[in-house]
């Protein structure tokens, strides 16, 4: 909370509830000294407020309550002076309080900053700054601290809280060999990590960048309202006038300007913009500013890449076909144990899926490897060799025939003891959590989903078939992707989600670009509006709907509240309200407009 405006409604209070009590101890005739002098100390700073905003260039809505405290005071009505600068000086403090609610869990992000790692340096632990971590230094990471930049563990296992950056609050488990990204905190034993980015470019630095930008941009609908806020200032000075005019009544003119309550729009927009950015950064969708909220909230369309999106990005063992007399866990666990020896993406896989099905491998011999075809070698005295088909065909010097295979389908040949055992056929899977993250943007207001793909179009025919798509188009190069988003934002609101070098110039396009930000290239991220922390579409039903909610009660509270704050002051234009209850009405009609705005981070 800012000290000052603590001390302000230090003042405030004091000073009316002085003025009450003189009487008591015999100073009645002080009374409006004290009130008075209080108000007058509000004024000052309040003034001092409204100059550098006029320096600025900027109108601000607090000329309204200057102008109601220093009519009362000129009109010597020192009770309701006293009373406005109380409802001021507190309203004040409210709205720190809803900020400071609004934005912490974006705060929360940045205070999590490591300064300091330890690395170790010639055989010896030292402390470096982050910035001086270069990939390949070897550092340390204590139960407690929060990983530094984005790594791999090499000497130990991890189980890390990922709950700041991706909203989960299950722990995760994390083995030697396995990534590990910036902004963890470690729960348990000591690990060691190899760096394999500098901080500028890890995931946590490009989280921060998010988060800095998101507190700078300034929502359209917080700028109409800005714009609006000089209608009302001059619709209150007018009415007020008029009233004056009218009846020659100056206590009646003051009590229209107490009555007029500009924070619907100077307050509660913004704080139902940041509580709903807020919210969607605890479920690991982090947006660039306000704008991109408010755009996402009216979206129609979404545009999205097939690979690393809607799939998971790498080739997975999907059918094994026998060609002999071998079971299929036999003919995968010999093909896994050679392919330990490779380097190569679909080794990984292969064995990645002997380990699913908890197969024990055993370690190969004489391994001869032919760089992009395949790979020899002996496991438990059998000669086995694994790649591509027309590689095993050679290397066992028979005609084999190649098994029929869906489009965007692998094969890997598998030969044991010179005869085919079988093929393995590697596919680049739909996610498993696909078909209801679709099913959650058609509730959240996604009529249209496209699929842009630059996969064949067999692929992503075979890929969107089962997914209830609206247009599946393969085969497209960056330009052409470009064409499809420019296209469909003619129709509305146009989302475009990707993950690749290649889709960050149709990110860049989209009214709102959202990037697969855990796995997804860094020309991606930069170009997106958006990035999911968590490779999991739900996660964008769940900040769409945030955005649509936010939105909502931003406009709710605007409408609601402006509808209160011009009653109030027609009320004391005719003479129903005073000027000490228009400053009490004036007051609960904040608290409830910014108690409103906060419900967009339940």
């Amino acid at each position: 909370m800012n000290p000052i405006r603590i001390l302000l409604f230090a003042v405030a209070l004091l000073g009316l509830a002085g003025g009450l009590l003189a009487p008591l101890a015999g100073l009645a005739h002080l009374q409006g000294v004290i009130w008075g002098g209080a108000a007058a100390v509000v004024l000052a700073v309040l003034l001092a407020e409204i100059a550098s905003s006029l320096a600025r260039g900027e109108v601000g809505l607090d000329l309204v309550a200057g102008l109601s405290i220093s009519a009362a005071i000129a009109f010597g009505e020192t009770l309701a002076a006293g009373v406005v600068a109380l409802m001021y000086a507190g309203g004040q403090l409210l709205e720190d309080f809803a900020a400071n609610r609004a934005r912490a869990d974006m705060r929360a992000l940045l205070a999590r900053v490591p300064k300091t790692a330890l690395r170790y340096d010639d055989g010896h632990l030292a402390e470096v700054a982050i910035d001086a971590i270069e990939p390949g230094d070897r550092l340390l990471i204590r139960q407690g601290d929060i990983v530094p930049v984005d790594g791999r563990i090499i000497s130990g296992k991890a189980l890390l809280d990922t709950a700041a950056l991706t909203g989960e609050s299950v722990p995760v488990r994390s083995l030697e060999g396995q990534s590990v990204q910036s902004g963890a905190r470690s729960l348990d034993t000591a690990f060691d990590m190899k760096a394999e980015r500098p901080a500028s470019e890890s995931t946590y630095a490009g989280i921060v960048r998010l988060v800095e930008a998101a507190q700078a941009a300034k929502a359209p609908m917080v700028r109409l309202a800005d714009r609006y806020g000089l209608l009302f200032l001059a619709v209150t000075v007018a009415l007020a006038g008029a009233t004056w005019f009218m009846t020659g009544d100056h206590i009646r003119m003051l009590a229209v300007l107490v009555s007029a309550t500009p924070c619907p729009l100077i307050l509660a927009v913004p704080v139902a913009i940041i509580s709903g950015m807020g919210k969607a950064a605890r479920r690991g969708v982090l947006m660039k500013g306000g704008p991109v909220l408010e755009t996402m909230a009216r979206a129609v369309t979404l545009v999205i890449d097939k690979t690393g999106t809607l799939t998971r990005g790498r080739a997975e063992l999907s059918a094994i076909r026998l060609a002999g007399e071998l079971s299929e866990d036999e003919v995968l666990r010999l093909a896994a144990s050679l392919e330990q020896a490779s380097a190569h993406v679909t080794a990984a896989s292969i064995v990645e899926a002997a380990h699913d099905r908890g197969l024990r491998l055993s370690f190969p011999q004489k391994v001869r490897e032919t760089a992009g075809e395949g790979l020899a070698g002996e496991v438990e005295g059998h000669e086995v060799v694994v790649g591509g088909h027309d590689f095993v065909a050679r290397q066992i010097g028979l005609t084999l025939e190649r098994p029929a295979h869906p489009p965007g389908t692998a094969l890997a040949a598998v030969a044991v003891g010179g005869r085919l055992a079988g093929h393995l056929l590697l596919a680049d899977a739909v996610r498993k959590e696909t078909p209801a993250a679709l099913a959650s943007l058609r509730s959240a207001g996604i009529s249209r989903i496209v699929l842009a793909s630059g996969d064949a179009q067999a692929v992503v025919d075979r890929v969107g078939e089962d997914l209830g798509l609206d247009v599946l188009r393969g085969g497209l190069t960056p330009t052409e992707k470009v064409a499809i988003v420019l296209e469909e934002r003619k129709n509305g609101v146009t989302l475009m989600v990707g993950d690749g070098v290649n889709d960050a110039p149709a990110l860049a396009a989209a009214d709102v670009g959202i990037s697969m930000g855990a796995t997804g290239s860094a020309a991606a991220s930069e170009s997106a509006d958006a990035v999911l922390l968590v490779d999991d579409l739900t996660r964008l039903a769940e900040g769409l709907s945030a955005a649509r909610r936010a939105r909502a009660i931003a406009l709710q509270s605007v409408f609601i509240g402006l509808g209160l704050s011009f009653a109030a002051m027609l009320g004391a234009a005719f003479g129903y309200v005073s000027v000490v209850q228009g400053a009490l009405m004036q007051e609960a009609i904040d608290v409830a407009v910014i108690l409103n705005a906060l419900r967009a981070l339940r």
